[in-house]
């Protein structure tokens, strides 16, 4: 009987824990205006019964904001995958109706001209409740429906009182694209009869996971790079409001508990101001009395840091606001045995929502206190500017357009103020000139966004980092900039939106051929373009000179020729397809008068070589890494609009690999790729394909006899008498990661890698620990790190003399064809566009490698 007892109540719990009602969740003694709708009633289950798929999740957004005057339902825009981003604007029906008016109040209190009449005692606070910027910890995203109905529904003096002096802007989805893929995954793998096995599908996603986006990004790296829809879409609201607080609500591993910041001290950004520290330890009271209410267990500084300003817990940081990240162990489906115990998703969800309530009252009861902060932070920045050192950047790159534009257009996002240069300015160096290049004066308002962008860092507290150690834009962008420590005036208007790209075609109303320089981001685009309308094209491997209307112009390595004799079209339908590729690029094309050069080689020499337009597969699914994948496919596609078969590695034995002439193989292990699938590889390539690989996949060919790339490894002499307490046994070890610094190499710019570079330092990212040998070959290793390569960002010690001299490009013939290895990832989060030209070179021109 006793038995028949336990197995009942252990059925009750487990059923409990599929299907919970608000009672679960809501705090007790509140009465709900019956006029708003329950979750349940809209999607049509309770919260935690199933994962809210996204449609659900704004279908019910979108009911209570019909419902109650409290909110107001903000458009931010559709993800790629065309879904709705939308955030609720939730305050009083009084402060509702002058909302504008508490917007632009708010607005001026980090303007420090403004901000000194302005009164705290009667501002409300802005708070931005921030869910699952990663798809697949979707607890956060389901804790936003209760968030949600109880702003609405709930009455009484202390919502009043709550919503009188507060405007919460709740995003219920920082991921649409992401949370549905998981949702989907793992209600179609839920079982009736609870299955609590972590072995079991429900909760073992397959490749790639809902973790990311529609192009496989991890979004909450892109606060800063504001390189995809979705962080556009926010940050434009960001900006509109500058909130006080943001919390950001993720998941972390089934077998831990909660985490709430802070974070570890000593890894906290030095552009951090103090008191933003203080202010998040004061947050983090509320959140451990509300968890200690629910017995729910927790963890603080320790694990997590607030060092990389791309994050959504470290943005609002450099902005006059305190970002809260959230972890919750995630149940990964609906009910998980955990070394804690059975987890179910209803629990996860009720620490989310919890820590929501907690923030909200941190809000109510610091208001004054956050209020204060956000206009000294930004007065305390003007000061901090005015005794910088460097009281101007300039940039710009007068040979690529594109690159200059795309970098104005990130900083633009963030509110940074930029002038044209309207007289040249020589700096460090360097010429930059009116029309192509712009000035940032550091005197203002978002210096510790315009410091954070610019600076090198060399010097650390610590030695352990969750995420990247340095991100110098201009270097990652391959711009050339310079410190101006000098007054200077900017004696322009401020640019308030990018300068539009334009080209032109140059030269000869009668054309021999068109020539296109490969220097501008955008060559490989319109080289594609005209491929793909049948255009026939050659490339320059060497050198030479124009006349074009009377003017002598030069014509480096890489430059496109369309000689208009071997076309299979007439003149003027030639012309047309040029001029149509070339709009809204800003690639120039030349219409040269003769084949006769001034200079160098003439266009009917050898030296240009015949192209073919490329045909691409890259490998993905199990065994390669998504986010790699996904950097790789996005800058294809968006960028380049060249089509990327993307196929699985366990498929590729069953393919016709010989449709493709090049095949990537992004970083990955590749242990699935089987003998008989391998031989296949090694005979496309003998063919005459071309295989790109980078980072770990570069390893494996080696290990697999394509290459004969040998590593190096890392100069890690201990002292072995060295005795050291046992808790720093996991630190030592994470110490010796490479999260991601900066290294210069030297690229050949003879060499079809190095096509369109006009100089030959580049900046690469590296985040890994493989250090390659030059190949043997005299031409083999085109680019090459230098003697002193590390220019930003944390090394380890035992690193330093590893990396040196050593190749961050090996060339392999194999057959007819041939094997790049990149040693880095050269497409580094869609923003490090001064090496991604290599990576399109290899793609563009592979087949000129011998």
């Amino acid at each position: 009987m006793k038995k028949i007892t336990i197995a009942f109540l252990l059925s009750l719990f487990v059923a409990a824990a599929f299907a919970q009602d608000l009672s679960y969740y809501l705090p007790r003694n509140v009465q709900y205006n019956k006029s708003i709708p329950t979750p349940a009633s809209i999607v049509g289950h309770e919260v935690g019964e199933w994962h809210v798929t996204h449609d659900r999740l704004v279908q019910y957004v979108k009911a209570v904001d019909q419902a109650s005057d409290r909110m107001i339902l903000k458009p931010l825009g559709l993800t790629n995958e065309g879904r709705q981003q939308l955030a609720l604007i939730i305050t009083s029906s009084e402060n509702q109706q002058r909302l504008e008016q508490i917007r632009q109040q708010h607005l001026a209190l980090t303007n420090p001209d403004q901000s000194s009449s302005l009164n705290t005692n009667e501002m409300p606070v802005v708070v931005w409740m921030g869910y699952s910027i990663h798809g697949n910890e979707s607890s956060g995203a389901n804790a936003a429906l209760l968030a949600t109905y109880y702003l609405a529904a709930a009455q009484g003096p202390e919502i009043d009182a709550l919503l009188k002096n507060t405007v919460i802007i709740l995003d219920p989805s920082f991921n649409p694209d992401g949370l549905n893929r998981f949702a989907n995954w793992v209600n179609m793998h839920k079982s009736f009869t609870p299955v609590s096995d972590p072995n079991a599908r429900e909760f073992n996603e397959v490749w790639p996971g809902g973790r990311f986006n529609h192009y496989w990004f991890d979004l909450n790296r892109d606060w800063l790079p504001a390189q995809h829809k979705e962080s556009r879409n926010r940050l434009s609201l960001y900006h509109d409001w500058k909130p006080n607080i943001l919390t950001d609500h993720h998941e972390m591993g089934s077998n831990s508990t909660f985490f709430f910041q802070p974070g570890v001290p000593s890894r906290v950004n030095p552009n951090t101001p103090a008191k933003n520290q203080e202010l998040t330890a004061a947050i983090g009271n509320y959140h451990a009395q509300f968890l200690d209410s629910i017995g729910s267990l927790y963890f603080t500084k320790e694990g997590y840091d607030d060092f990389y300003y791309g994050k959504g817990s470290t943005y609002p940081d450099i902005n006059g606001a305190v970002g809260i990240l959230f972890e919750q162990a995630s149940s990964r489906g609906h009910l998980q045995e955990t070394e804690n115990g059975l987890l179910s998703f209803p629990f996860t969800i009720r620490n989310q929502f919890t820590t929501t309530l907690s923030t909200l009252a941190a809000a109510k009861g610091l208001r004054k206190q956050m209020l204060d902060y956000q206009r000294s932070f930004f007065k305390d920045v003007i000061k901090e500017a005015e005794a910088y050192p460097v009281k101007a950047f300039v940039f710009g790159d007068a040979q690529d357009k594109a690159k200059t534009q795309i970098f104005v257009e990130m900083l633009l996002r963030h509110q940074i103020e930029i002038y044209p240069v309207k007289t040249e300015i020589n700096a460090e160096g360097k010429i930059f000139k009116p029309g192509s290049s712009f000035l940032i004066p550091t005197a203002q308002k978002q210096f510790k966004i315009i410091k954070t962008v610019f600076e090198k860092t060399f010097n650390y507290k610590d030695s352990l980092f969750y995420d990247v150690t340095a991100w110098t834009m201009p270097l990652a962008f391959g711009l050339p900039y310079a410190e101006i420590k000098t007054n200077i005036s900017t004696n322009s208007q401020k640019l308030n939106q990018p300068v539009e790209l334009s080209a032109a075609v140059i030269g000869s109303s009668n054309p021999y051929a068109y020539a296109i320089k490969w220097n501008e981001y955008y060559s490989p685009k319109v080289l594609y373009k005209l491929q793909e309308r049948g255009i026939k094209t050659k490339v320059a491997s060497k050198q030479f000179k124009m006349m074009i209307a009377g003017k002598e112009e030069f014509f480096d390595y890489g430059t496109i020729i369309v000689p208009l004799s071997i076309q299979s079209m007439d003149a003027q339908t030639v012309a047309g397809m040029v001029n149509e590729a070339i709009l809204h690029n800003g690639v120039d094309a030349y219409a040269l008068a003769t084949g006769f050069s001034s200079d160098g080689i003439d266009l009917g020499s050898n030296s240009f070589v015949h192209l073919k337009k490329p045909s691409v597969m890259m490998f993905g699914g199990n065994g390669t890494s998504a986010t790699d994948v996904g950097e790789i496919w996005h800058m294809m596609d968006t960028r380049f609009n060249i089509p990327v078969s993307i196929v699985d590695v366990d498929r590729f034995g069953a393919i016709n690999a010989d449709r493709y002439n090049v095949i990537i193989m992004a970083s990955g292990t590749y242990n699935n790729l089987n003998k008989n699938a391998q031989d296949k590889l090694k005979e496309w390539i003998s063919g005459g394909g071309t295989l790109i690989a980078t980072e770990d996949a570069t390893k494996w060919l080696s290990s697999n006899g394509f290459t004969k790339v040998l590593f190096k490894s890392g100069d890690d002499k201990r002292d072995t008498t060295l005795q050291l307490p046992y808790f720093l046994r996991s630190d030592e070890t994470r110490a010796k990661d490479m999260t991601g610094s900066l290294f210069e190499a030297k690229v050949d710019l003879t060499h079809p890698l190095g096509f369109g570079y006009n100089n030959p330092s580049v900046t690469i990212f590296k985040s890994n620990t493989l250090f390659m040998d030059k190949n043997n070959g005299a031409y083999d290793s085109p680019v090459m790190y230098t003697d002193q390569p590390l220019q930003s960002g944390y090394l380890y010690r035992g690193y330093k003399n590893a990396v040196k001299n050593t190749a961050a490009v090996n060339v392999d013939n194999l057959g007819r064809g041939r094997i790049i290895s990149m040693v880095d990832n050269l497409n580094f989060r869609a923003f490090w566009l001064g090496t991604s030209k290599m990576f399109m070179n290899a793609v563009c021109f592979g087949p000129l490698i011998r």
